[in-house]
């Protein structure tokens, strides 16, 4: 796989782009500290001697934090560079960690985990270095094999967080948590160079462009297919473990279900990272929406022929994660290339779009969903949100055609 470079300033250093398994590892350490840790919470009440739902708060703020950070800290990207964004990003994780590992009371605890949030924003920067290195098709290719990857991450993270805490305890995740971090900025001392050779001269100049990226129908048609695909899944996750107990399934059955949607995420990723550098971006993206749309459209269907195996329902889910495979990495590398001096922007923004969208939809399930009606919503909702995600994807194709040139460098 080759590189494609953005021309250079007159005077930036000359130097190879980063390795693509750099920016995947990255990438998955960006996303192991959400759940890695999940099997502990009940050890680290008892530790601190509080309630169970004060220890979750380590999870809420984390996330209000993580989408924050990747609305700040993508366009600080575009105007400071890439590389210093991340190395401050793993400095502050690390310490972040270490304060987790030593704390020695709950709001000590909760203060440096919301500071463990900053290694999120590694994701979106990490995307745009891609853009920066790869034209359109290759940025999909790439983010495709790093999605591969850092879908893994949070599938093996708590069976790894429950292993390290039963052999050492909890307070041993967060100091293996700040060796990765280390070990992180090592790696990106050698193998990180700066990749964004347009910067800004100021912020205030930078925020001047934004209009042209938030006015661009080109930006919100990728960005809101990321968000409601992301959706689908999120609606999932939130409404299977209730529809399983009404089916008395056992807590292990439930875990696998709802791994397999992220197993087919992973097959999906695999295949954009093959086939997304040979296709037009809103050709995968389409393909990816209509195999995502299958899967609640099935389960809909046995439901109305009276089929109630809940085998038969949740198996076909694993295509809206071969579906969300195949289209996240494409809409991803679209956002990014409506404005490319704008990529760390754009990344974040759509970022925090995803996030945002796939608390709504989790939220808007918990709400809806009823033992009396659970089964059929639930699958109603996940098709309406796949639904919707193709509906955008369309768009995309249609303002692909009509838009301008410049757009699409």
């Amino acid at each position: 796989m080759t590189f494609e470079n953005q021309p250079s300033q007159p005077n930036a250093e000359t130097r190879s782009p980063p390795r693509l398994a750099t920016l995947t590892l990255l990438c998955a350490l960006s996303v192991l500290p959400l759940n890695v840790f999940l099997p502990s919470l009940a050890n680290i009440s008892r530790d601190y001697r509080v309630d169970y739902a004060l220890v979750s708060l380590s999870l809420a703020g984390y996330a209000v934090v993580s989408a924050t950070l990747e609305l700040v800290m993508g366009p600080l990207s575009d105007r400071f560079g890439r590389r210093p964004v991340v190395m401050v990003s793993l400095v502050v994780f690390i310490v972040g960690s270490i304060g987790c590992a030593l704390a020695t009371n709950i709001w000590v605890f909760l203060m440096f985990r919301l500071l463990q949030a900053t290694i999120t924003s590694c994701y979106p920067v990490s995307m745009a270095i891609i853009r920066d290195t790869a034209g359109r098709q290759q940025t999909a290719s790439r983010i495709g094999y790093a999605a591969m990857i850092w879908a893994v991450a949070p599938m093996l993270g708590p069976a790894v967080g429950g292993i390290i805490d039963e052999t050492l305890g909890w307070r041993a995740i967060f100091w293996a948590l700040a060796c990765a971090g280390v070990l992180m900025i090592a790696v990106c001392w050698f193998d990180l160079p700066e990749t964004n050779t347009r910067q800004s001269r100021s912020i205030a100049s930078q925020f001047r462009t934004y209009p042209a990226l938030l006015k661009a129908p080109r930006f919100w048609a990728y960005a809101s297919c990321m968000s409601f695909s992301a959706g689908t899944v999120y609606a999932f996750f939130a409404g299977a473990p209730l529809v399983a107990a009404i089916f008395d399934l056992p807590a292990t059955s439930v875990g696998l279900f709802i791994g397999s949607v992220t197993g087919g995420y992973v097959f999906g990723s695999f295949l954009s990272g093959r086939y997304a550098g040979r296709y037009h971006l809103t050709t995968m993206i389409i393909v990816g929406r209509l195999i995502a749309c299958l899967g609640p459209a099935i389960g809909l269907a046995l439901l109305l022929t009276d089929v109630k195996q809940i085998a038969a329902l949740f198996g076909p889910c694993i295509l809206i994660g071969i579906g969300n495979g195949l289209t996240m990495p494409s809409a991803n590398a679209g956002a990014l290339s409506v404005r490319s001096e704008l990529a760390g922007s754009a990344a974040g923004l759509a970022g925090a779009m995803t996030v945002s969208g796939g608390a709504l939809l989790s939220s808007l399930t918990g709400a809806l969903l009823t033992e009396a009606n659970a089964t059929y919503m639930l699958f109603c909702i996940m098709f309406a949100s796949a639904a919707l995600a193709l509906l955008a994807a369309v768009l995309a194709a249609f303002v692909e055609k009509r838009g301008p040139a410049h757009e699409l460098s």
